[in-house]
């Protein structure tokens, strides 16, 4: 059957987008392919309790978990294939991602084994913290609301001014951190060395001579965070059906015969779009945050809704010492009470707001922007006045929230004993 003029342009769209993103040369094993988002990668070792040695034996005797992985980003996301970061310095393997995952809630690298990553970056509070600032030992409070960990396979700098190079970075600075898990790294890595069932899986995963080291904690925390990715929302099964949309019913019989994956897409995205519709005050809201009037893409644009970079919103800069953000770390002028762009995605789930948690609803953080953000030296030029209707307001809250997705389901427990 004749193709047409545009349903061969799609299937040709179809072919790039399933053949980007390969991280094995020529001469490498193939890598496993696996979607993002499910909890086959965050479910755990099967069984339940405490994590027993001989459980933990079975578990790396199947070469299975030691197979590299080629992730496959979700919905969405997956525009930004060509953004991943990490994975040529730092493989994925679910023995690695598993090691990760009992990392990230294990108590035991803090000082007084009260404290994880999971205490400011938890499944059941966003993958943040819904307290203004983050919480370490001894109940201590530190300056800075909790970054969220989602989404962070697309991110290379990490923390709000991106002081750490990447995420394996980033995983182990809280650890020595006197207000958050207030121990040494040393201390940490003695801890771990004690513990049969971390000795068994750091020597399957890094191998040599002493392979419970800081620096394989910091590989495995960060190879778990970059399997935490936010699923299809609203906004994006309404995009990818939007991609469809010119396709007449002829067009769309002919890729039912010529395509049958593409077809299955199609009827996928539908379905999902069924699910999930975009609300008539979202869709508005979509047209607003896209807008050079508004131009909230000016700064989160991309797959994850994030530009990755700096920027001066106001946010605190009239406190009588405030925080600098990226200028500390660069001394560049034009740094001045910067900080980097959060994700939008699933960002209702997350407050409160900005790297001070001043804002506390989403409402509050439309009527910032809407008021010009707070004027200082450093406000970004893309800060401006919007004098938005109460209606606008709430479309653009509508969108935000049209931006949430699923997360895979993880298992909080079954650590080593």
């Amino acid at each position: 059957m004749r193709r047409t003029q545009w349903t061969a342009k799609w299937l040709m769209a179809c072919s790039l987008v399933v053949g980007a993103g390969s991280f094995a040369s020529a001469d490498e094993p193939t890598p496993e392919r696996i979607k993002l988002g499910t909890p086959e990668l965050t479910a755990g070792i099967p069984g339940k309790g405490p994590l027993k040695a001989d459980e933990v034996k079975k578990w790396l005797a199947n070469p299975a978990n030691h197979r590299v992985l080629e992730p496959e980003l979700p919905l969405g996301l997956n525009a930004g294939a060509q953004q991943v970061q990490g994975l040529k310095e730092n493989p994925l393997t679910r023995a690695k991602i598993e090691l990760g995952r009992q990392l990230y809630f294990d108590t035991r690298l803090s000082a007084d084994n009260s404290v994880s990553c999971a205490s400011c970056h938890h499944p059941d509070e966003g993958y943040g913290k819904q307290t203004q600032f983050g919480v370490g030992i001894n109940g201590q409070e530190g300056g800075r609301n909790s970054p969220v960990s989602y989404n962070r396979i697309l991110s290379a700098a990490q923390f709000w001014d991106g002081r750490a190079k990447s995420l394996e970075d980033q995983a182990i600075g809280p650890i020595a951190n006197p207000i958050e898990m207030g121990n040494t790294h040393d201390n940490a890595v003695k801890t771990l060395k004690g513990i049969p069932g971390y000795e068994l899986q750091f020597k399957a995963v890094f191998g040599g001579d002493k392979p419970v080291n800081i620096e394989n904690v910091g590989k495995a925390i960060a190879a778990f965070e970059r399997v935490l990715v936010s699923g299809p929302a609203a906004y994006d099964y309404s995009e990818a059906l939007a991609g469809f949309s010119k396709l007449s019913e002829e067009d769309l019989a002919e890729l039912k015969e010529d395509s049958p994956e593409t077809y299955a897409r199609y009827e996928a995205v539908k379905k999902g779009a069924a699910a999930q519709p975009m609300s008539e005050s979202a869709l508005r809201g979509q047209k607003l945050f896209f807008s050079t009037e508004v131009n909230c893409a000016a700064c989160h644009v991309g797959a994850n809704l994030a530009d990755e970079k700096y920027h001066n919103l106001g946010i605190g800069m009239d406190a009588k010492n405030p925080d600098l953000g990226r200028f500390a770390i660069t001394k560049d002028p034009k740094d001045w009470g910067a900080f980097k762009t959060p994700t939008v995605r699933n960002v209702e789930s997350s407050a409160p707001y900005m790297h001070d948690g001043s804002l506390k609803t989403l409402e509050e953080v439309v009527e910032h922007y809407n008021k010009g953000g707070t004027l200082n030296k450093g406000l970004s030029d893309k800060v401006k006045k919007l004098n938005l209707t109460a209606q606008q307001k709430a479309d653009l809250v509508a969108f935000m929230k049209a931006c949430t997705g699923g997360m895979p389901k993880v298992e909080q427990g079954r650590l080593p004993e």
